[in-house]
């Protein structure tokens, strides 16, 4: 298989549920990782190297300066839904699930069966809580918006104590709103 030669734009940016980075391509927002770029780094290889990516990481504010604003935004109760682009790497069935989380109405929540009846495999919950485990955007693609049937907040690759706070941002947003 050959390698995509493509640019990564990164910056760093510090919020309520700790430092994040943002990595974009030309298409898009592609991952927000937890943590600093020196964090990241080694598993943004990784991931890189999986998707056959041989790329220059370029740190660029500018490039991602409306995202970052976003971001902001959002943390501060100010903004439901984001406006950006994204360009993902998985596979199809990954990509169904992250586009039917992008459904979840922002203040919300609904259950890893629900996601998977929503996306036509019922039977599918485990391969639907993997899925969502990989979104590759958390906070854009709203994963934390997945608990157990059960209401039990359960699995966020930031932290459970990360969920509880994007949770809280949402659910206090829409108080103040109604």
């Amino acid at each position: 298989m050959c390698q995509i030669k493509t640019l990564l734009y990164y910056e760093e940016m510090e919020s309520v549920i700790g430092p994040l980075t943002i990595i974009a391509t030309e298409n898009g927002i592609c991952r927000l990782d937890f943590g600093s770029m020196e964090d990241n780094l080694p598993s943004l290889r990784s991931w890189m190297a999986k998707h056959f990516i041989k790329g220059e990481l370029i740190h660029s504010p500018v490039y991602l300066e409306d995202a970052v604003q976003q971001l902001h935004a959002y943390f501060a109760g100010n903004l439901h839904e984001f406006s950006v682009n994204y360009d993902l790497f998985g596979t199809v069935f990954q990509k169904k699930v992250w586009n039917q989380l992008s459904t979840i109405p922002y203040g919300s929540t609904c259950s890893y069966k629900e996601v998977a009846q929503g996306i036509g495999a019922a039977k599918a919950v485990r391969a639907v809580g993997s899925a969502n485990n990989q979104n590759p955007v958390p906070v854009f693609i709203p994963c934390h918006r997945v608990i157990g049937s059960n209401g039990a907040l359960v699995g966020y690759g930031g932290g459970l104590d990360k969920k509880e706070i994007l949770l809280s941002i949402e659910q206090n947003s829409c108080k103040k709103t109604s």
